[in-house]
């Protein structure tokens, strides 16, 4: 038995992570605005035993809706309503720091962790798109500022988090006292971004913090990460980068003061899984060959900051700089993807089509479960989020095909180790800022 077990996330994404799962007959378009559904989701995740479930947001339409089925459903509204049928498995939404304020996320975030029981998560991202700024009528903050406001954002909030102490709430009928209040503390900050008294006028959420998750990859998204974060999405294509990304994670935490093992690295995979490595190629060519071409070149034009939609389909990319103040980290993983393989736009569009730029895996379950396997014992994740291709069958197959070999190699649980997504995920409960200064 391995001495570290995997940890799996389920990011669920309408009726599926393939631009065109809504055209293929596994799946119904109805489905992305339905609840029912995404409880199902959860609760097959939770059959498997999985950490979490993951809902990404953005507060600007998602691509075309004239080519793909988008819900758009807000993710802590959504997960509040999945955490009334779930009990163990982790609930993890995405809220940007640019276009909200401490106060309203630090209680919004509070509430969910109550309502589940623990287990709650904060996917935290700055948000690089300009539409979503021009929808708060601003211009998109530049890069390092929005690291920025996002350093000092989160910082409030985990203030806020802790302005009730664990034992704050008393609850003396008998003298009449609810709560002590020398135990509950306005937060007095004040800085260039945010001026907050508090203290939140919600108690303590039952993790102390709910889970921080932090997806950017940049130079300033990995320094976040290494100061902050307690688990990180990312996107790799090759073993090698991960390995690479791995070890640069883990050091600049060890640099931020911070033990290695208490940020956990989920690179995204995207599984086709068959019976057979056949019954795989066909449902990967299937999709394929629903993709409309003129939506895969929008969304890599919105991707790269460059009008793709007059070159030609069969022809490489054109010279594009790296350069970007919107997603550094993943125009830079499309740019070597097409250098790597040297791909046309046409072949391009179809390696995104299935995961966004994630990699993406077609085979029997034991092949995903050996290329899952490789990375974790060859020093490039700590686990994985998987994105299944259609919904929910994609899920479906996952948890009951590919979890039971991982535990059947010893690499993943069969029953949780705990009611919370930190007991889940192995990591410590914040203790207290304020009860530790009153130690002091």
């Amino acid at each position: 038995m391995s001495p570290r077990r995997l940890h799996l996330n389920a990011f669920l994404m309408g009726v599926g992570h393939h631009e065109a799962a809504w055209r293929h007959p596994r799946t119904e378009p109805a489905l992305v605005t339905d609840v029912k559904h995404f409880q199902n989701l959860a609760r097959i995740a939770e059959r498997g035993k999985l950490d979490s479930v993951f809902l990404a947001d953005g507060v600007a339409l998602w691509g075309n809706v004239r080519h793909n089925a988008l819900g758009g459903l807000e993710p802590l509204t959504l997960l509040s309503a999945i955490a009334a049928v779930t009990e163990h498995v982790g609930l993890i939404a995405t809220a940007s720091t640019t276009y909200n304020e401490p106060f309203h996320l630090a209680r919004k975030f509070a509430s969910l962790d109550h309502i589940s029981n623990g287990r709650a998560g904060w996917n935290i991202v700055t948000s690089a798109s300009e539409a979503e700024a021009h929808n708060f009528g601003i211009e998109r903050p530049a890069h390092r500022d929005r690291y920025a406001r996002a350093d000092e954002f989160l910082d409030v909030v985990t203030k806020l988090w802790d302005s009730w102490e664990d034992d704050a709430v008393v609850k003396d009928r008998e003298s009449g006292i609810y709560a002590d209040t020398d135990k509950i503390h306005a937060v007095e900050h004040s800085g260039p971004h945010f001026a907050v008294k508090g203290p939140l006028n919600t108690q303590r959420p039952p993790q102390g913090h709910p889970l921080i998750v932090q997806a950017g990859s940049s130079p300033d998204g990995k320094d976040f990460a290494a100061r902050h974060a307690e688990a990180v999405f990312t996107a790799q294509q090759t073993l090698a980068e991960g390995q690479e990304f791995y070890a640069d994670i883990k050091a600049r935490a060890i640099a931020a003061g911070r033990r290695p093992e208490d940020i956990v690295i989920l690179p995204g995979i995207s599984p086709i899984i068959g019976s057979t490595e056949r019954e795989a190629l066909r449902l990967e060519r299937e999709l394929e060959e629903l993709i409309i071409p003129a939506y895969g070149v929008a969304q890599l034009s919105t991707i790269l900051g460059v009008d793709l939609s007059d070159h030609p389909l069969d022809e490489p990319l054109p010279e594009i700089s790296p350069e970007t103040e919107g997603q550094q980290s993943r125009v830079k993983l499309v740019l070597d993807l097409a250098s790597r393989d040297n791909l046309t736009l046409r072949q391009l569009i179809a390696r995104l089509a299935g995961g966004r730029g994630h990699r993406v895996l077609a085979g029997t379950p034991e092949l995903i479960a050996d290329q899952i396997q490789e990375w974790f014992e060859q020093g490039a994740a700590d686990g994985f989020n998987i994105m299944p291709p259609v919904l929910p069958s994609g899920l479906a197959d996952f948890v009951d095909h590919v979890v039971p070999v991982l535990q059947a190699r010893g690499l993943f649980r069969y029953e949780y180790e705990g009611r919370t997504l930190r007991e889940n995920y192995g990591l410590a409960r914040p203790a207290n800022r304020y009860a530790e200064l009153a130690v002091v």
